[in-house]
Order: C-alpha cells, then sequence, then structure tokens
C-alpha cells in the first residue's frame, strides 16, 4: 500500500514560499548590520565634514589633501547668475609659512582651527 500524503504541511513538509524567506532573511539581517554599522555613520561623517568645509572662512587653519597646513587667506567663490555660489570647486588661497597656495575647497582635508578661536589649551 503506498501512501499518498493529502496534508504535507501536517508532516512538515514545508510551503515553497517559506524556503525563499528562509534563503533572503539572513541575507536582510547582514545587510541591516552593514548599514548601520558601516553605511550610515560614513554617509554622516561625510555630508558634516562637507558642511563644515563650506563654512570655511578667511582666519581659517586648514589641512590640505596633500598634508599641507595653512591659514585661509582669501575664499572666491563661484558666481551663478550674478549671485556667489558654495561649490567645492572653489579656489580657496591658503598661506603656509612664506607662500601662498591656491587650492579647490574640495581639497580641504579638515580645519584644524576656526578663525578667532585660540587652538592652544589653557589650563585653570
Amino acid at each position: 500500500m503506498t501512501f499518498l500524503p493529502i496534508f504535507p504541511a501536517l508532516l512538515g513538509a514545508q510551503a515553497p514560499g517559506d524556503t525563499m524567506l528562509r534563503l533572503i532573511v539572513p541575507y536582510a539581517l547582514v545587510f541591516a548590520i552593514f548599514y548601520f554599522i558601516l553605511i550610515r555613520p560614513q554617509q554622516r561623517q561625510r555630508k558634516q565634514h562637507e558642511e563644515t568645509i563650506q563654512n570655511l572662512k578667511k582666519g581659517d587653519e586648514v589641512v590640505t589633501a596633500g598634508g599641507i597646513i595653512g591659514r585661509v587667506v582669501h575664499v572666491k567663490e563661484t558666481l551663478k547668475d550674478g549671485q556667489p555660489v558654495r561649490s567645492m570647486d572653489d579656489a580657496i588661497t591658503i598661506e603656509s609659512g612664506t607662500s601662498r597656495l591656491v587650492v579647490e575647497r574640495g581639497r580641504i582635508a579638515k580645519i584644524r582651527g576656526a578663525a578667532g578661536v585660540s587652538s592652544a589649551n589653557t589650563t585653570v
């Protein structure tokens, strides 16, 4: 006598959609972990860096991507329709020692000190 299961779910068999779900869930979890641990913080850091670079002004002490440390002497913003527009291609003139260099705004790696703010540590 052959036994043909009429209700496979009662005997422990899985539906085809359930198998697909079991394959997708681990990949979704790994992606979610990567997103919250790596991708999202990096996007936040990049956005904060771009905002800082956009607010660059005369007197700020900066470090370029090439490692040159200098003080901002002049910021030449791009003009669009007669209005100044801040872009990453703006020409920034920095003074390092006795030399003056012109670099793009996007090539500034970090701002070491803001204008008018002393970077020396003071103890009370």
